[in-house]
């Protein structure tokens, strides 16, 4: 991504169908005498390299080259590849809002902490903002359910996700991949990789996607939704001796893509009522948006801009190992940062009713050090130390011209800096009985300095500052058990935190911006991986989530009425299930299916009813003990693919297709996202053994109608749709 850098690697591409494509994909090739066998995965989620049949978490594996084959070109799309995961949009722009198993926040502002922490490499990127931009070359993506922090940087209580990029390789090598697609959509990755002296290699890789607009403006014809992104990344790894390595990571990016575009759901009486009526568009290919000059003048925009980004970012980590007597030291010392510059126009007209700017600036420095046990004794362990702050200076403006007749300003500056103690042991008891324990001690500070809002200019709320602590002790205790070779049963009780914080997008009410706590999540978890054939694997899990101080957005009495802010919901729970199969009944085809299932409900809630407390004149609270938490019930993914040869040509073809249940919004019923299906197709072809292949694909295929969010903004009902059908090709080569 412009932030998360990770990558697909364009060499590999060459050889994308050789395997399988989609989740749990493998990170290895299969070899010919085990094509009816599903292949192991290793992966790094216990911070050791391991099979990921052994380890006792739910987990899903996407390997690049799935990624590639699926058409995931960002962080957000990952909730089509992966069993209980959302990720939903903020209204066009490049926010992401993760929810796992249930466990989410809805916030467009970038001054909280997400559920769901994401990692490059192995380093946290924890402002969800970060997270967007261009994926490529990409080794493997570890998804993790459910809290997260005995081995990990951050806390998190819905879970993680994980990039692990390509790393430079001992002999010379060099690919490159080009993609043409509908709506002039064009992406280009490239990379070489090799020895550069001795005991030190290097790897470099590019990519770029342009174009791909669908949308066009109901008046005046014009595109919007282009892509204009590109992303670099270099890779050095150095090993000075056999006790000592080293990986150097440096990568950037410059994202000056347009937003996509939101279309209306209900009629538009613009102005208050008293301007022009914009009917509710049918076909959602429409959009609209419009500027007033002074707010183009104040974000330094022209007068005709259309809705988009001019964002860059870049970034570096040094990863040390050193290897001890029975034990690695690691440290892994980054620094990320990101310029945004984005404008957003969230009433879908060229009206000036609910048009918006992020200006932010971000800086986040972390150190981890990290020393594991290295022996084949039955007792393993990991004890850590992390270290990071987050510096984040924003402004957020909002225009309502034609509705309010003046815009809004707020500004702040947020520091949050924390550090922690955390560690896990496990020890094996026999060869099928294993004990796990993990600890985590945290203290982190965010800060709110100078909070400042106004309308027009005028200085009508004096900045302020708010702080909120936390000092969680959070942990996870567990039990595996394997009575055969080819079945893990695991089940684990586990503690979770999520950072307090602040509503920073009010305007004129200081009300909104007193914090919020903390939410704790106890999580409770059994399940199982199986193998009962060398060519089937089917894992399961069940579990149930104890919420205490839920973070949920809401509202409080200010000094004007109702002010909009995330409040905490004393008690509430969740619980859910999932299923995930692979199956290579012959030789050449693999089937892989996932299933998922969860249900939630407020335990002890008093909210805030908005319209009755208006029409009182004060507040009015409604008991909402009982009440389901929205968020989609079922998903369900899967694929199948069958390699063959004919004349000397290699043949792949595969499908892939995902279900994702009615997402009912408490904003009531106009504003539930319906259900819908997804379907993508390929088929590669290339010589047996060559260096390049072509591909030729349809993503959704049938063209299906779908909305990615509703909500409204002032007088706007609006929603983000998602893209129709598109068809293309792409071409592989690797040296």
């Amino acid at each position: 991504m412009n932030r998360l850098l990770v990558s697909v690697s364009a060499g590999a591409l060459a050889t994308l169908f050789s395997t399988m494509a989609v989740a749990p994909a493998t990170a290895q090739q299969a070899q010919p005498d085990r094509a009816t066998t599903v292949d192991d995965v290793i992966v790094t989620a216990q911070r050791r390299e391991q099979a990921a049949q052994d380890v006792g978490i739910a987990l899903s594996v996407l390997s690049g080259e799935s990624l590639t084959q699926q058409g995931v070109t960002n962080v957000n799309q990952l909730q089509n590849a992966t069993p209980n995961l959302e990720v939903e949009p903020a209204f066009g722009g490049g926010a992401a809002q993760f929810r796992m198993r249930g466990v989410g926040f809805q916030d467009y502002a970038s001054n909280n902490s997400p559920t769901v922490g994401v990692y490059v490499n192995e380093v946290a990127y924890p402002v969800p903002v970060m997270t967007q931009g261009l994926i490529f070359d990409i080794d493997r993506v570890e998804v993790l359910r459910g809290p997260q922090g005995t081995l990990y940087g951050r806390n998190t209580t819905g879970g993680a996700i994980s990039f692990v990029t390509k790393r430079p390789t001992e002999e010379l090598s060099a690919g490159l991949m080009t993609e043409w697609g509908s709506h002039d959509l064009f992406r280009g990755e490239g990379y070489v990789s090799g020895p550069l002296a001795s005991g030190l290699r290097g790897r470099l890789a590019v990519s770029t996607e342009q174009g791909g607009a669908w949308q066009r403006n109901r008046t005046t014809g014009e595109t919007l939704g282009d892509a204009d992104r590109t992303g670099a990344r270099a890779l050095l790894a150095w090993d000075p001796s056999e006790t000592l390595s080293f990986l150097l990571d440096v990568h950037g990016g410059i994202d000056k893509s347009e937003n996509q575009g939101l279309y209306l759901l209900s009629d538009l009486r613009t102005r208050g009522g008293t301007g022009p009526l914009i009917r509710a568009d049918k076909d959602h290919s429409k959009t609209g948006w419009g500027i007033s000059p002074r707010f183009a003048a104040s974000i330094g925009r022209a007068p005709n801009a259309k809705p988009g980004r001019d964002n860059s970012s870049w970034g570096t980590s040094l990863n040390a190992n050193l290897a001890l007597k029975g034990m690695n030291l690691t440290s892994i010392t980054s620094y990320e940062t990101l310029e945004r510059s984005e404008y957003g126009d969230w009433d879908s007209s060229a009206s000036v009713e609910a048009d918006t700017f992020f200006g932010s600036d971000v800086d986040v420095i972390s150190q981890e050090l990290r020393l594991a046990s290295d022996n084949d004794s039955p007792l393993t362990w990991v004890a850590g130390f992390y270290y990071s702050k987050q510096d984040l200076n924003e402004r957020y403006f909002s225009d309502f011209i034609d509705i309010y007749g003046t815009y809004a300003q707020v500004t702040y500056d947020q520091t949050v800096e924390s550090w922690s103690l955390f560690g896990q042991a496990e020890y094996a008891f026999t060869d099928k009985l294993k004990a796990i324990l993990g600890l985590r001690y945290e203290e982190e500070t965010r800060e709110l300095q100078g909070f400042g809002s106004a309308f027009g200019g005028a200085t009508a709320l004096p900045p302020t500052s708010v702080e909120t602590k936390m000092t969680p002790l959070t942990g996870k205790a567990a039990l595996e058990f394997k009575p055969t070779d080819n079945l893990l049963i695991y089940g684990s009780a586990s503690r979770g935190a999520k950072s307090g914080g602040f509503t920073t997008y009010n305007t004129g009410d200081r009300s909104g911006i007193q914090p919020f706590n903390p939410e704790i999540l106890w999580a409770y978890e059994v399940g199982f991986k199986a193998d009962p054939s060398r060519a089937f694997q089917l894992n399961g899990a069940a579990y149930y989530y104890d919420y205490s101080d839920q973070q949920v957005l809401s509202a409080v009495w200010g000094q004007n009425g109702p002010v909009g802010r995330f409040a905490n919901v004393p008690s509430s729970h969740i619980w859910g299930a999932e299923l995930e199969a692979v199956l290579k009944p012959v030789q050449g085809l693999r089937i892989s299916q996932s299933l998922s299932y969860k249900k939630g409900e407020y335990d002890e809630y008093e909210a805030m009813d908005v319209p009755a407390s208006r029409l009182a004149g004060k507040a009015v609270y409604v008991d909402k003990a009982g009440d389901p938490i929205l968020f989609p019930a079922w998903s369900y993914s899967g694929s199948i693919s069958y390699d063959w040869t004919v004349s000397g040509f290699a043949v792949t073809a595969e499908t892939n297709y995902s279900y994702r249940d009615e997402y009912p919004s408490w904003l009531g019923v106009k504003y539930d996202v319906p259900d819908y299906w997804l379907a993508n197709a390929s088929v590669t072809v290339g010589p047996e053994n060559a260096n390049w292949s072509v591909t030729f694909w349809a993503r959704n295929l049938f063209d299906q109608e779908y909305d990615l969010t509703r909500n409204f903004f002032t007088s706007a009902d609006i929603a983000q749709p998602g893209r129709p059908r598109t068809i293309g090709a792409r071409l592989s080569l690797q040296y």
